[in-house]
């Protein structure tokens, strides 16, 4: 190959490079500007920042009818919802307490707990929580299979 060509080559590729950049740029901007745009639209006063935190974990967990987890605690608590079926959860030494779609609760950090699906019905089930889940005993037949409240 010629001195001739592999320089020729060589300015193509940069001007590939180039090209690319500035294409990225150009939309990277434009992107930017509709989202400060729409921003001023849905929020009064100014612009919300993103926190977002990879120590945060987001699951979505069926659980089968009568499957629950294991009694266990959350360094910094833990935010769960059913968005289908019957879900079921307990703070240990409170009630069994039965939870439909769109029904939301909170536990606590450290407070020992378990949530799952009722004997009879599935339970899709978001869960939210930062931190880590120290995991405890089983929940017992005796535990899980009262009558729950509402």
């Amino acid at each position: 190959m010629s001195e001739e060509t592999r320089t020729g080559s060589r300015v193509r590729l940069a001007l590939s490079l180039l090209a690319a950049g500035a294409l990225a740029w150009i939309l990277i901007g434009q992107q930017s500007s509709l989202d400060a745009a729409e921003q001023q639209t849905i929020f009064m006063g100014g612009s919300p920042r993103r926190a977002d935190s990879e120590a945060v974990n987001t699951s979505r967990l069926l659980f089968p009818a009568g499957v629950r987890s294991n009694w266990h605690t959350h360094t910094w608590g833990q935010l769960l919802m059913v968005e289908e079926g019957e879900g079921r959860h307990q703070v240990r030494g409170g009630p069994v307490v039965a939870k439909g779609p769109g029904e939301p609760w909170f536990t606590a950090a450290g407070v020992e707990h378990w949530h799952g699906a009722a004997p009879d019905e599935d339970a899709l089930q978001l869960t939210i929580y930062e931190g880590s889940v120290e995991w405890l005993e089983p929940v017992q037949d005796e535990e899980y299979l009262v009558t729950p409240q509402r």
